[in-house]
């Protein structure tokens, strides 16, 4: 059993849904949450009209999965961010599970 962490923006929901659905996932939460990225490195005090930190309307799927579902859902997320023209993608993390109830 796997633990997934998958973020992305907002606008990606359907797709995620659709993605886990077609991979075999059962059942999975979601939650809205607030992305942030800091864009050019360090924080400026010359650049006073820019805080340097972009806010993303974003969301967090928590996805327990068999570990013969892992591979499927990476190539099915990998091959929706190969297609993206823009910056954003989804991202997903694995986590072990030692134990679960």
């Amino acid at each position: 059993m796997k633990l997934l962490l998958i973020t992305a923006i907002h606008e990606f929901e359907k797709n995620i849904k659709d993605i886990l659905t077609h991979s075999g996932v059962k059942v999975f939460s979601y939650s809205e949450v607030k992305g942030f990225k800091i864009n050019g490195g360090s924080l400026s005090s010359e650049n006073w009209f820019s805080s340097g930190i972009a806010e993303s309307d974003s969301l967090m799927f928590t996805v327990f999965v068999d570990d013969n579902f892992v591979d499927l859902i990476y190539e099915r997320i990998q091959r929706f961010n190969n297609k993206q023209e823009f910056q954003s993608k989804i991202h997903i993390a694995t986590l072990a599970l030692e134990n679960f109830a």
